[in-house]
């Protein structure tokens, strides 16, 4: 009775305006936010009896059943009931009463006080709902009992969501509720609200009487009314579908750079008084797809800079929350991209209303991987789908399937229920005025570019799988795409890993091998190399000047890539900096900054002017950051000022006018200088320890040229007052180097050296031993944090970086940047090792520090990004490895990924080493 008294109080608030409908929860409301139902599991983990389980959840993440991922489905799949009890108070006498499910995997028997109350739904990520009404006890306790069959009854069903490249999941993982209206009610409503003002809905009345009216007022989000109100009127008892129409003059209007939203009030009067309504946010904008060139939105073309996303999350799985919406949405955004694809099932309505209000572009897509529905079950999802998201102004296309999922008799049904007419898309097929090739390489764009006049729009592309693809092959295909007006955007492949806690295996992530470790995002969204890449060659803002020259006049190329935002609505901060010196912490030092702004429209290019002050030999660093109108950082791009040999050289650890002195023993020549002893081979010309301090660094096994077999030619030491010359010369097939180590007092120890490299490499440079369990930690100057490939080069800024020693695999642990890899630009380093630090200066513009070898994965699959790496441990190289992605080499991802020619007759370099 107590509980009884609760909830009529609690309706009595919810209703004290009866013109709208109710929502009551039987269910919590998101992941963090749930209600204990009593739960029974048929097999696996904690089945054969009642227990709790908090709802929405999946059920295996709370510890029920088995887990299986898409591929290897169970051939004796578990089920699972569901009972609760709620209580209905004699308010709701008279009053329609649904109850909806917003996802639940997947066949569904709903029973209500011991009575089924509908057929059978089955498909597990749609929308469905039942009239309840006759199903009340009124004043009483009313037993819910829901039974979950995780795999269906039809195949069609199970190969469309359950044979898939994911985690299946069973269970009721979106939100349960009961709606409650009065009995005539609008039940939804349909609407179209184009670019020039003109606006349509269609309003689907349950009960209403003949000559009841139907009204419609647009507003502003405030409740500003936008014109005059608009009314239809019944003509017939039961359901019918009013439609009603308006025009509104000169419409904010929506698109993903400014998304501008209205809302229309809907409602049903009965002799003038309302008696029922409802609120639907919208946006004024008109979507047009035009043969041989692309979308068009507002009558302007867009580019998509898309991303596909999974709804999933460790702890969770599909079962998710408000803030995690946002928390997706905003990373999409920050990666400057515009575009999301809903692969492969229709995401949580919430995460489309936050695409409306923060700027999206949708495609919403039936689920189908690579086998459709049959026709009679998907007629029905197709309804629940388009239903419930058709208002969204964020959807612009609607796709049927993925990768041949596609029933083809469904493509009319989404038209049925569509009011704005949406193309259907087939995601993966060439078909009709569409080339949407999955994973195409870079010479099949190139050709299609050039040779097929179809709209290019691959809905998957850059396959992250570890830490090849997404960035790495997307500055070649990004340069291509913008030469030809045939091209309409893509979608990367995949948002983020989909790892998964295994309540069964002491809560490890579980990305399933390597079926899942694909995401430019780790499972708790853990930020790769390749976000920073994205988010530069997909920024709005394009500067053009790769370098800084002393005669910089301070007029810096810009292109605005936005399509509706004119550059004078965004800002720019420049700022000089003066950074520590080599080998020192970073210590703030002096700086200058300043703010410009410039007057660009969509598509046109110029030149951003910074005030710069003409002495700048005092600073060493550029930096100029693009902010858009809401504060939001596009991109910060650096340049240093100065070039690698420009920098002071350190004196850090020497001791001043010591002489240097050389000792011979068996095969060994020792150096001294400054307090360091350096020991060489004279067998191989290479240094094999270095004692400073009492203490031994084992750097040795080199300089060797990496990759290339060489013989010492010849070994000699000059010695005169104060300075003492190694010199090596090695020589091989076709290659040669020549080294030469100086010893002089008052300076560190200086390595020069050049070579020559015949045919192609995958990497080009020098490098030592050193043992990777004796490194701690690393800072260095140059561009970082992240390590990058050579078609991956985009994104690390210059400055001074510093990160702990990690054995990261990408994609199977998440602790980033990496440690291990290639390092672009370098101008210092100090190793920090259990032996004391290691300093090096590099004196040659352009060297990348590599830095030991990244571990291949457990599970590699293929070689494609697993690029080769020397088999020393820290080298100096004048070339890299690009990598590749799941399914293509680097080669087939255009030229950046081709291997390493040498450019000039010979490669050279200069370092500075001293020792703690």
């Amino acid at each position: 009775m107590k509980q009884l008294l609760v909830f009529s109080l609690l309706f009595f608030f919810l209703t004290t305006n009866a013109q709208e409908s109710k929502r009551f929860y039987l269910s919590g409301i998101d992941k963090d936010n749930t209600k204990t139902w009593d739960f029974f599991c048929s097999k696996g983990r904690k089945s054969g009896s009642w227990d709790k389980i908090e709802v929405p959840s999946q059920w295996e993440l709370k510890g029920f059943g088995t887990y299986n991922y898409g591929y290897s489905q169970p051939k004796d799949p578990e089920t699972g009931t569901y009972r609760t009890s709620f209580s209905a108070p004699p308010d709701w006498k008279n009053q329609s009463v649904k109850i909806v499910f917003e996802g639940v995997m997947t066949d569904t028997h709903v029973k209500l006080n011991g009575k089924y109350i509908g057929d059978l739904h089955q498909g597990g990520f749609y929308r469905f709902k039942y009239d309840v009404s006759e199903f009340i006890k009124l004043g009483t306790l009313n037993n819910l009992e829901v039974e979950v069959a995780k795999v269906s009854a039809n195949n069609s069903v199970n190969r469309a969501e359950l044979e898939a490249d994911y985690w299946s999941f069973g269970g009721i993982f979106r939100p349960v509720y009961l709606e409650i209206s009065p009995k005539p009610h609008i039940e939804r409503i349909a609407l179209d609200a184009k670019a020039n003002g003109d606006f349509l809905l269609d309003a689907f009345v349950e009960n209403a009487s003949v000559t009841d009216q139907v009204t419609a007022q647009i507003v502003t989000l405030q409740g500003e009314k936008i014109g005059k109100p608009f009314t239809a009127t019944a003509t017939s008892k039961g359901v019918e579908k009013l439609s009603l129409n308006t025009h509104i003059e000169n419409p904010k209007l929506w698109n993903a750079e400014q998304p501008n939203l209205y809302k229309v009030i809907i409602s049903l009067q009965k002799k003038g008084q309302t008696i029922h309504s409802i609120t639907e946010r919208f946006g004024f904008r008109t979507i047009e797809i035009r043969a041989h060139e692309g979308f068009y939105v507002n009558g302007t073309k867009i580019i998509l800079k898309g991303i596909n996303r999974h709804s999933s999350w460790p702890e969770s799985g599909r079962t998710l929350s408000r803030e995690l919406q946002l928390l997706d949405i905003g990373l999409i955004k920050e990666m400057n991209m515009n575009a999301v694809r809903m692969s492969h099932y229709p995401p949580d309505l919430e995460f489309l209303d936050l695409c409306d209000s923060i700027g999206l572009y949708v495609f919403d897509e039936l689920a189908g991987w690579q086998k459709s529905y049959d026709e009679e079950v998907g007629s029905k999802l197709v309804k629940e789908m388009v239903v419930r998201d058709v208002n969204h102004p964020s959807i612009i296309i609607w796709d049927n399937g993925n990768e041949g999922g596609w029933n083809r008799k469904l493509d009319t049904h989404f038209a049925m229920y569509d009011i704005q007419k949406r193309e259907v898309f087939h995601p993966w097929e060439n078909f009709s005025f569409w080339d949407a090739k999955h994973y195409p390489g870079f010479n099949y764009l190139e050709n299609a570019s050039l040779y097929s006049d179809k709209i290019i729009l691959p809905t998957e592309f850059m396959h992250g799988l570890y830490d090849g693809g997404m960035g790495a092959g997307l500055d070649d295909h990004w340069n291509l795409f913008m030469q030809h007006s045939n091209f309409a955007g893509g979608f990367m492949w995949v948002f983020a890993d989909e790892g998964i806690v295994r309540t069964d295996q002491n809560n490890i992530v579980d990305v399933n091998k390597n079926f899942y470790p694909d995401g430019i995002l780790g499972p708790h969204r853990e930020k790769e190399a390749s976000v920073f890449t994205v988010k530069e060659i997909w920024s709005p803002v394009f500067i053009g000047q790769r370098i800084i020259t002393p005669s910089f006049d301070g007029l810096l190329s810009i292109e605005n890539r936005y399509n509706f935002t004119n550059l004078r609505e965004c800002t720019f901060k420049w700022k000089l900096e003066a950074l520590s010196a080599p080998f020192l912490n970073p210590q703030k030092l002096d700086e200058l900054s300043g703010e410009t702004s410039i007057e660009l429209t969509p598509g046109c290019k110029g030149y951003l002017k910074l005030s710069l002050p003409n002495d700048r030999s005092k600073y060493d660093k550029l930096s100029l950051t693009a902010f858009d109108k809401t504060g939001h950082e596009l991109y910060t791009w650096t340049w240093p000022l100065k070039r690698a040999n420009e920098q002071n050289i350190s004196k850090i650890g020497i001791t001043p006018n010591e002489k240097v002195s050389t000792e011979e023993k068996d095969s060994l020549l020792i150096i001294k200088a400054n307090g360091n002893q350096f020991t060489f081979n004279k067998n191989s010309g290479y240094l094999t320890e270095v004692k400073s301090d009492k203490k031994t660094y084992s750097l040795k096994n080199g300089p060797v040229q990496a990759g290339v077999n060489q013989q010492l030619a010849s070994f000699k030491t000059e010695i005169s007052t104060d300075k003492i010359l190694v010199k090596a010369n090695y020589k091989g097939k076709g290659n040669w180097m020549n080294i030469s180590w100086t010893f002089a007092s008052e300076t560190p120890a200086r390595l020069d050296y050049q070579y020559s490299q015949n045919g192609e490499a995958d990497f080009m440079g020098i490098n030592f031993d050193y043992p990777e369990a004796n490194i701690k930690s690393m800072q260095w100057m140059g561009n970082g944090p992240y390590r990058v490939w050579k078609n991956r080069l985009k994104g690390n800024p210059f400055g001074i970086w510093e990160k702990a020693y990690n054995n990261t695999v990408t994609g199977e642990t998440w602790v980033y940047p990496e440690f291990k890899g290639y390092h672009s630009n370098l101008y210092w380093v100090k190793i920090s090792t259990s032996e004391g630090n290691i300093y090096i200066q590099n004196l040659e513009p352009g060297i990348f520090l590599q830095m030991l070898k990244p571990q291949r994965p457990q599970y590699a699959g293929n070689e494609n990004t697993q690029p080769a790496f020397p088999k020393g441990d820290i080298g100096f190289m004048n070339a890299i490895s690009p990598i590749g992605d799941k399914f293509k080499s680097p080669a087939d991802q255009g030229p950046q990924g081709i291997k390493n020619h040498q450019l000039n007759s010979d490669s050279k370099g200069s370092l500075l080493f001293s020792f703690e």
